[in-house]
């Protein structure tokens, strides 16, 4: 792997879209989290495949189409207590151990969901 890659260049899009298809599929199997969500998970994956594609350093296409994230403005419909936010990041996390990807590029990842579950926190 050369240092200087993105998550995106190392991994590829098509890791990218099974991560956003796995995550969904642990949203799924979570009562609480999938009670956030509409009926059908189709949009929802679509939009975090391409933010996700965006924010490891592939195309733009996000911001190209709904503006800026702005994850915290968007998610405050919804109460998100430090509960949620494990059982989210849970999914999260076993969604990447399905990709079977390098250890550096599982850790960056890693280390970047942590961090953007936390600060979606907006209740006690």
């Amino acid at each position: 792997m050369n240092e200087f890659q993105t998550i995106y260049q190392q991994i590829k899009e098509e890791k990218i879209l099974l991560l956003s298809k796995y995550f969904y599929q642990e949203v799924g199997l979570q009562s609480d989290l999938r009670a956030l969500y509409p009926e059908d998970l189709e949009g929802a994956e679509e939009r975090l495949f391409l933010f996700l594609l965006q924010v490891f350093g592939g195309p733009t296409t996000y911001s190209e189409s709904r503006g800026h994230p702005r994850l915290r403005m968007r998610h405050l419909n919804w109460k998100i207590d430090s509960h949620l936010r494990n059982v989210w990041l849970n999914c999260m996390l076993k969604a990447i151990d399905k990709l079977g990807i390098e250890q550096n590029a599982k850790g960056i990842m890693q280390d970047y969901f942590v961090k953007a579950a936390n600060h979606m926190i907006n209740h006690q």
